[in-house]
């Protein structure tokens, strides 16, 4: 080629959504390749720019690395990074171009937007192989390069009509010379060559765009693929029939595959405290440059991941104890031990307020039945999180307290009035947004009030009625224009039945998307929601501008917790550090303090106190189930080991209760256990519990309801003399309500809920 002068006026990279074509025709992203056993060297280069639809080979798995490139091919290239949505100019631009060419549209588009420059003779020289000089003149002016600090001194280049982008090049580390000290400047380039140079540069581009954190730049830059795939946070708990507790193939080739944004883990990626942090430190590893959320529901009480772990006494039991200093504690002491485990986001803490005693599915993880009492803990859990480096997702908007469906197994609908909705299902809510939190986790409810679209169920035809997850009134309209909320909005899982059983996968993801999900959470099948984002973009049915406005959010929400800040360190400075934060007696002690403060007066025969347990009592432990009475059995041995107490567990329910009545004689002490959660309480069993109550009374035994689920036991039972709360079968629960049972300590929690 020859030129007497290289403009440094640059064009800059275009801010658009990459496709891949060739010669006018679709070609797959990504395709594999079975002739790169001589360039091994630029195996990964070639992949990754296959993967982004931007190079493609020969067909029947032949990519022929050592070919040349021509002219044509280089700009083609260029073309399908920076402005796949141009198209070709009207006029013919060259005369050596005809219509006919199969690159005619991607010079034409290279001439207008000044990535290359054909000869004074009016021609391009498509086929003409392109030099090494050319190959830097064309990325050093299509990428807007700037000088970089290194020198690089190449004998061969100092006169050269190319010198000046060879030198921007090779002063960012991007192309080198030969081990004479020479460029070679006039020598053609191969195909795998170009690969390299483009995904230098590409790659190069991105974390100048990362270090900035000029997002716009970085999305640029981002396949159509890359985007959808931050969108989605898929679990990993199995793989080929066995549980995820590392990093399989099945891992790599999903994260890489899928371009994933984010994984959660649930109880079957967890073994211990080492194992997780090798887990989530090697699964980092496999994020590329842009890392993954990692998340996990840690509410606390019943719903509780890590073993080893300080076992908090959950949200009703910080109601019940309404210190907000405590609920604080409580967040920062989660956040710093997920944080050591290698998180970064907790599906935490639950800011529905439990109006609804049949609820089965909220009731002990909510804080209270007070939209105030929810609002104040809320917040400070929200706080104490934030203060240790998680990022708490709030849930479930705009309220899942007052339903009586679980919305794992059915599409609960909450008919209430908007007046009645803003004045208690979004109090906390919109006291959340106004203190800055970060992530809200939609319901899979139906709020008629503010949408009433219904659509045809996939399950059986009949008119279903519009969940929150894919309502655009509900996300866009109240949560993002009305409430002002500005952070990232993640779904409930895709798994369960208020979706999934109404609406198809791919029309599931791609209509929560467009009501304003940002993150699609437990897809059914990941690749299946991966692969209709990224249709629904190409054919428009999902703006670029929509997904780039979440993509966007993700990556500044990614950024603000340090996630592109060298992902926590080396493997073995984590996992030494872990018994430091791990369950330490600090953190036992805001345990404990949470579950004294919380046991609560349900019922005395002075109004003040429960029947207590006496010096060398012979205590019949009630149970529905072995385990149960096993719990509570080892706890007051534990508490009341001076006082010589000799124990027995007894089964009572349906069909067992008439065989347990006869133990209750000889009892001096009776512990009648309830344990009330994931069923509706109007229909749990309760009149077994009333025949051993009465039973309890006629003899005039002394006892204790001890409710250790949802609290709801008065509603439903008659004349007990004696009764205690203590929101949640954990150890630090039982053991601080066998406390005040024994005398040892009081009871000053205050029932959270009507």
């Amino acid at each position: 080629m020859t030129m007497t002068k290289w403009k440094a006026t640059a064009v800059g990279a275009a801010a658009g959504i990459a496709i891949m074509v060739w010669a006018g025709t679709a070609a797959a992203a990504g395709e594999q390749f079975t002739d790169l056993q001589g360039a091994r060297w630029a195996e990964d280069s070639i992949t990754y720019m296959a993967k982004r639809g931007t190079v493609a080979g020969y067909g029947n798995g032949r990519f022929k690395p050592e070919g040349a490139v021509t002219r044509a091919q280089a700009v083609t290239f260029m073309v399908r990074e920076l402005y796949p949505q141009q198209l070709a100019d009207g006029e013919q631009t060259y005369t050596d171009v005809p219509r006919s060419h199969p690159f005619y549209k991607e010079i034409s588009v290279a001439a207008r937007m000044g990535l290359a420059g054909g000869f004074p003779d009016g021609t391009f020289h498509p086929d003409a192989p392109v030099s090494r000089a050319e190959t830097a003149a064309f990325l050093a002016r299509a990428y807007a390069l700037q000088s970089g600090e290194r020198t690089v001194s190449l004998s061969d280049t100092t006169t050269h009509w190319a010198a000046a982008p060879i030198g921007m090049m090779s002063s960012n580390g991007l192309i080198g010379g030969y081990a004479d000290g020479t460029y070679r400047p006039d020598k053609s380039v191969t195909l795998a060559e170009f690969a390299v140079f483009m995904t230098r540069v590409i790659r190069f581009e991105r974390e100048n765009a990362i270090q900035a954190k000029d997002w716009d730049k970085l999305l640029s830059y981002m396949t159509v693929s890359e985007q959808v795939g931050q969108m989605l946070m898929p679990d990993i708990r199995q793989w080929k029939g066995q549980p995820t507790t590392t990093v399989n193939a099945g891992i790599k080739e999903t994260i890489r595959d899928q371009d994933l944004g984010g994984l959660i883990l649930f109880e079957k990626n967890i073994l211990n405290a080492k194992q997780v942090t090798t887990l989530t430190h090697g699964l980092q590893a496999e994020a590329g440059d842009i890392p993954l959320f990692l998340g996990i529901d840690q509410e606390g009480g019943v719903i509780k991941r890590i073993p080893g772990g300080t076992n908090l006494p959950g949200q009703m039991a910080l109601g019940a104890a309404r210190d907000a200093s405590l609920a604080e504690a409580a967040g920062k002491l989660t956040g710093e031990e997920l944080k050591a485990l290698g998180m970064q986001l907790d599906f935490a803490p639950v800011l529905d307020i439990n109006s609804n005693p049949d609820n089965p599915i909220i009731g002990m993880r909510s804080f209270s039945s007070d939209p105030d009492a929810v609002t104040r803990l809320g917040l400070a859990e929200i706080k104490g999180l934030q203060a240790s480096g998680i990022i708490p997702a709030v849930k479930h908007f705009p309220g899942h307290g007052d339903t009586t469906v679980d919305s794992h197994l059915g599409l609960p609908v909450l008919t209430h009035d908007r007046a009645r909705l803003d004045a208690v299902e979004l109090k906390p809510f919109r006291a959340a947004i106004e203190a800055g939190v970060e992530m809200i986790m939609s319901a899979h409810i139906a709020f008629p009030a503010v949408d009433n679209e219904h659509v045809i169920s996939r399950k059986d035809g009949s008119s279903v009625p519009v969940p929150a997850t894919l309502s655009k009134k509900v996300l866009s309209g109240l949560l993002r224009e009305e409430l002002g909320f500005q952070g990232v909005i993640i779904s409930d899982a895709f798994t369960m039945n208020g979706i999934a059983e109404h609406f198809g996968e791919e029309q599931a993801v791609v209509r929560a998307v467009s009501a304003g999900i940002d993150i699609i959470l437990m897809p059914q099948d990941s690749a299946i929601a991966h692969q209709a984002l990224v249709k629904a973009v190409h054919n428009g049915t999902l703006s670029s501008e929509a997904i780039h406005a979440s993509v966007k959010r993700i990556l500044q929400l990614k950024a603000k917790y340090g996630l592109f800040g060298g992902r926590g360190g080396s493997l073995s400075s984590k996992l030494a550090a872990l018994p430091a934060v791990i369950g330490t007696a600090a953190h036992r002690k805001v345990e404990q303090d949470i579950a004294e403060r919380a046991v609560t007066l349900l019922a005395g025969r002075d109004g003040n106190d429960p029947d207590r347990i006496g010096e060398g009592d012979r205590v019949v432990i009630a149970a529905a189930d072995e385990e149960i009475g096993k719990q509570l059995d080892t706890q007051l041995r534990q508490a009341g080991a001076s006082q010589h107490l000799s124990t027995e567990i007894v089964i009572i329910g349906p069909g067992k209760t008439s065989a347990a009545l006869p133990k209750l004689k000889g009892a001096d002490y009776v512990m009648v256990a309830s344990y009330q959660f994931r069923n509706v309480a109007s229909q749990f069993g309760w009149s077994d519990y009333q025949t051993v109550i009465d039973e309890l009374n006629r003899l005039g035994k002394r006892y204790a309801l001890v409710s250790l689920g949802n609290p709801y036991e008065l509603l439903y039972l008659r004349d007990v003399k004696s009764g205690v709360a203590l929101y949640g079968k954990q150890e630090p629960n039982i053991g601080a309500g066998m406390n005040a049972l024994l005398g040892q300590a009081g009871l000053p929690g205050v029932l959270p809920v009507q």
